[in-house]
């Protein structure tokens, strides 16, 4: 039986978030240069894998509840920025993306070439400023939460 800490999602989501970021980068390239099949391939994995996210994000937020931004100075107002354009633009991202995916897999070229214009910037957007907020918040600056060594003799409750 391993040991788990739901503190554990917080890097998971933001390797999730990177991979989205790759494979949307991939999938762009591959449909600039004509590779339809690699194109689909790509942008499906990328829409699996941040559903993967969304779920682990939501399952760490349940459990661990809001973490604090601990940087001061300059940089409170400069994660800020990057933090609430992140959560609009996520907000955003699911409608566009779903309806995106619809288009191209009802053949609906046309239309869905029309909002992938759109879609595209935002989600790669979104999956890059998720990876920033994560390296701003938990790693290079403590979590605003009390961390529990997971291998530590002593009970958490002491």
């Amino acid at each position: 039986m391993g040991i788990f800490s739901y503190q554990s999602l917080a890097p998971l989501n933001s390797i999730l978030n990177s991979v989205a970021a790759v494979l949307l980068l991939a999938g762009f390239v591959c449909i600039r240069w004509g590779w339809v099949r690699a194109h689909r391939a790509f942008m499906l994995s990328a829409f699996a894998t941040s559903a993967a996210f969304f779920t682990s994000y939501v399952i760490y937020h349940y459990h661990v509840g809001d973490v604090r931004f601990q940087g001061h100075g300059w940089v409170r107002p400069v994660y800020f920025t990057i933090l609430v354009s992140h959560v609009g633009l996520a907000v955003v991202i699911v409608p566009l993306a779903l309806i995106t995916l619809w288009r191209a897999l009802h053949g609906r070229f046309q239309a869905h070439r029309r909002i992938a214009i759109w879609t595209w910037p935002i989600w790669i957007y979104v999956s890059i400023t998720g990876v920033i907020v994560y390296l701003m918040c938990y790693q290079l600056y403590t979590p605003g939460y009390r961390v529990v060594a997971l291998l530590s003799l002593k009970p958490p409750w002491k």
